[in-house]
C-alpha cells in the first residue's frame, strides 16, 4: 500500500487534490481511498487530506502516520505544523514553491531521501497561469505522476478532467501537464549530471 499525506491550506484545493489522486489509481484498476482532516475549517487554516492506493482492498481509516509521500501545497506550513512527522527514510516530498529546500529551510530533511525522491514545482504559478486562479492541486498532481510513476499521467488527467469539466478541466489539465514536464526535465537533468 503506498500512502500520501497533503498539506495545504483551506481553499488551496486539498481534498480534492486526494480525491482526484484516488480517482486516478481508481481508474488504473487499483483501491483507493481518500479523506480530509480538518481543524478549524475556514480558508486558510491548515488543512491535511489523505490517499491510499493498494492492489487490494484498503481496510484501514485512520490518518497516515507514515506517508510514503507528502505533498505540500503551503510552504508556509513548515513553520507551523510537524509535516515530516513520519516520513519514510524512503520516501517522496514535492513542494509547491519556486524557492529551494535551503531557501525553505528544509534541506536537511530533503537530502535524508534517496536522491531524486525530493522535488519543488512552482503549482501556484502554473495554476494561475492557467486556471487564472492561485489552486495548485492540480499541477501538484501531475509532479505526482512524474515524480512517483505510482499513477499514470493519462489517469490523472483523467480525473481532473472528470473533477472539472468543460474549459475549467482543460486549464487544471493543462497546469497538470506543465507541472508533470517541469519534474521530468529536472528528472533528466539529475540522470545527466
Amino acid at each position: 500500500m503506498f500512502q500520501v499525506r497533503i498539506h495545504g491550506r483551506g481553499g488551496q484545493g486539498v481534498v480534492t487534490g486526494a480525491e482526484m489522486l484516488s480517482v486516478a489509481a481508481f481508474l488504473e484498476g487499483r483501491h483507493a481511498q481518500a479523506f480530509p482532516s480538518f481543524g478549524s475549517e475556514r480558508t486558510g487554516a491548515p488543512v491535511v487530506a489523505f490517499c491510499r492506493i493498494a492492489d487490494r482492498e484498503i481496510r484501514l481509516r485512520e490518518p497516515v502516520l507514515e506517508p510514503d509521500c507528502l505533498i505540500v501545497q503551503d510552504p508556509t506550513l513548515f513553520k507551523v505544523v510537524d509535516v515530516f512527522a513520519g516520513l519514510k527514510a524512503d520516501g517522496y516530498l514535492l513542494v509547491n514553491t519556486n524557492r529551494t529546500f535551503a531557501d525553505l529551510h528544509v534541506q536537511a530533511q530533503a537530502e535524508r531521501l534517496p536522491p531524486g525522491h525530493a522535488v519543488v514545482v512552482p503549482a501556484t504559478e502554473l495554476a494561475l497561469k492557467h486556471v487564472g486562479r492561485p489552486v495548485p492541486n492540480a499541477a501538484l498532481l501531475g509532479a505526482f505522476a512524474a515524480l512517483s510513476g505510482l499513477v499514470h499521467f493519462d489517469s490523472v488527467k483523467q480525473a481532473i478532467a472528470e473533477a472539472f469539466p468543460g474549459r475549467v478541466g482543460a486549464a487544471n489539465v493543462a497546469a497538470a501537464s506543465e507541472a508533470f514536464e517541469f519534474v521530468m526535465a529536472q528528472e533528466r537533468a539529475a540522470s545527466a549530471a
